[in-house]
Order: structure tokens, then C-alpha cells, then sequence
């Protein structure tokens, strides 16, 4: 499962232990909370104590379900819409960008040094340049490793134990990530957002993307990960050997709707968490590397209940 580049044997990769992430942040929040969160951006949350308490809030039904079931936790920096384009709609120079990465870093360790003997690693999470569903206008790997570059510094100067791209829609951001992360000593790992059809948004194979950022990088990702799509939408074309050891995680949405038909809804589809669970048992036998299992859009702490307790059944 594991790449080439990772720090002291990070605890997801030693061993067979299960460990979950959480859900839908930024569905959560909005649909659940009631919170606005203007361009997606949990990370402005940090700025007060009133939204600091609902991101602590967010987070405790995971840290609880990681202590039930005896897993482990990869607890993600809401940094998802911290990049300069996101950040500069809402007012944020780059030094405040960086500070405000520092945040969510000491954010995490707080909640790490309250999970007790549950064992966490702080993830810092990368997002796309755009739009997680669309790749909109593509970057080059040169250009995208440039783009990347500083948040990934500001992570490996701090507690934080590996990297994620999270809902990459196209190989050459994801390449971009890998070797700026490379670049600075940390582990990473690339999670492609994928269509109805199990191809990335920009039309190429899962497989194919896969194989692409591990020839230009020598497998410096640590593991690669699906998310952002329900496994009615990949479980097709899950198939042949060897590329599937290099998935190591499953982010899946709750709601089996396409990508447009999510961002036309104006009410959550939360779907079945039950059904959710199952639909993953099925897919355990094809992907024996997968460690990591969480949500993303619509799901929250009881959709990923299901899944640790089917995954683990």
C-alpha cells in the first residue's frame, strides 16, 4: 500500500489496524448546523471561540466512534478551501493564509491530546485549485507544484504528520502535491474525486491517473483514495491486479446522485447509512489495502459508523 515516502512508519501503514476519518465536514455544517460557510471554507471557523466550539463539536462524535470501536483516527486540518484563490474571496492575504493554517494545526493537536490512548494522525489536507467536482481550467504538474508548494511548507514546518489531496479531479494537480510534498520530506497521499461512471472528472480512468503520478514520481504517494462518489459509481470498474494494492482509503458520498445533480439540490440527500456499510463489505475483498474510511458530502458520524462496523464485520 505504501510509497516510498512516509514519516516513522505513520500507524496507518504498520500493521492492520483500521482507522477512520470523518465525514462531510462542510455538509455537516451547513445542513446540520446551520452554519454559513461562505465558499465552503471551514477553515474561517477558526477565527472565534463560536466557531472553534462548532468545529470542536463537528469533530467529538468521531474522536467517541474511533474510542467504541477501537480504531485509529486520521483527523483532517479543515483546510480544504485554504489555498490562495479560495482564500482571496474571503479576504485572506497569503500571511494570513499561513497563519491560519497554524491554526488549524493547534486546532488538530488539541484534539488529538483529548483522544486519549486512541492513536491520531493530523493530516494536513490539501483541496484542489477549483472546484472539487469540476477541473475547470487544468494546471500543469510544474505549475500546480508551485501553486501547492507554500501550504505544504507551512505543514511539514509543523505537527502535522502527512499530507492528503483531497477531491483532485485531474492527474496533474495531483502530481503537482506529490512532488511538492516530496520536495519537502513529507508523506502524501492523493485522493481522486471520480463520475458516475468511476472515471476523474476530467475523463480519465481511475487506474490510468493512478499509474500516471506514480511513473512521474517513483510511488512517492504514500496511497491513493477514492472519494467524493458513492461505490455504486467505482465499484465497476474496480478491476485487474496490482494498481488496486495503491487504493488505501474510501471517502464516499452518501447520496448515489451525480455531481450536478448535487449542486443543483437545495436539501441534503443523506442517503442510507445501513446500505452505505454494506455496499463497502462488498467491496473489502477487491481493495485488501484500504486502511482508511470515511465520508464525504452528506455523510456524517452515523454513515461512517455503518461502514467501520461493516468494514470490520
Amino acid at each position: 500500500m505504501s510509497g516510498p515516502l512516509y514519516r516513522d512508519a505513520l500507524p496507518h501503514l504498520d500493521g492492520d489496524r483500521l482507522f477512520i476519518a470523518d465525514g462531510g465536514m462542510e455538509t455537516t455544517l451547513i445542513f446540520h448546523r446551520g452554519i454559513d460557510l461562505p465558499c465552503f471554507a471551514s477553515f474561517a471557523l477558526l477565527k472565534d471561540d463560536v466557531g472553534r466550539e462548532e468545529l470542536r463539536a463537528y469533530f467529538e462524535p468521531y474522536l467517541a466512534l474511533a474510542r467504541e470501536r477501537g480504531v485509529g483516527l486520521v483527523l483532517d486540518t479543515v483546510t480544504w478551501r485554504a489555498n490562495p484563490d479560495w482564500a482571496a474571496q474571503l479576504g485572506y492575504s497569503l500571511d494570513e493564509l499561513d497563519e491560519a493554517h497554524r491554526q488549524a494545526v493547534a486546532f488538530a493537536e488539541e484534539l488529538r491530546a483529548a483522544a486519549g490512548d486512541t492513536p491520531v494522525v493530523i493530516n494536513g489536507v490539501v483541496g484542489p485549485r477549483g472546484d472539487g467536482y469540476v477541473p475547470g481550467e487544468q494546471m500543469t504538474a510544474d505549475e500546480a507544484q508551485r501553486y501547492h508548494a507554500r501550504q505544504v511548507r507551512t505543514f511539514a514546518d509543523s505537527a502535522v504528520d502527512m499530507v492528503t489531496a483531497l477531491t483532485m479531479t485531474y492527474p496533474d494537480e495531483a502530481l503537482g502535491v506529490v512532488r511538492a510534498a516530496r520536495d519537502a520530506g513529507m508523506p502524501v497521499a492523493i485522493s481522486f474525486t471520480v463520475e458516475t461512471d468511476g472515471r476523474l472528472p476530467n475523463g480519465e480512468r481511475l487506474k490510468d491517473a493512478i499509474a500516471y503520478v506514480d511513473a512521474q514520481t517513483g510511488g512517492a504517494a504514500a496511497y491513493f483514495m477514492i472519494n467524493c462518489a458513492h461505490p455504486t459509481h467505482f465499484a465497476g470498474v474496480l478491476d485487474g491486479d496490482g494498481w488496486l494494492d495503491r487504493i488505501g482509503g474510501l471517502r464516499v458520498n452518501a447520496s448515489a446522485k451525480s455531481h450536478a445533480e448535487l449542486d443543483e439540490a437545495e436539501e441534503l440527500d443523506e442517503g442510507d447509512p445501513v446500505a452505505l456499510g454494506a455496499e463497502h463489505a462488498e467491496l473489502r475483498p477487491r481493495l485488501r489495502s484500504v486502511r482508511l474510511i470515511g465520508g464525504c458530502c452528506g455523510t456524517d458520524h452515523r454513515h461512517v459508523a455503518e461502514i467501520c462496523a461493516a468494514w470490520t464485520g
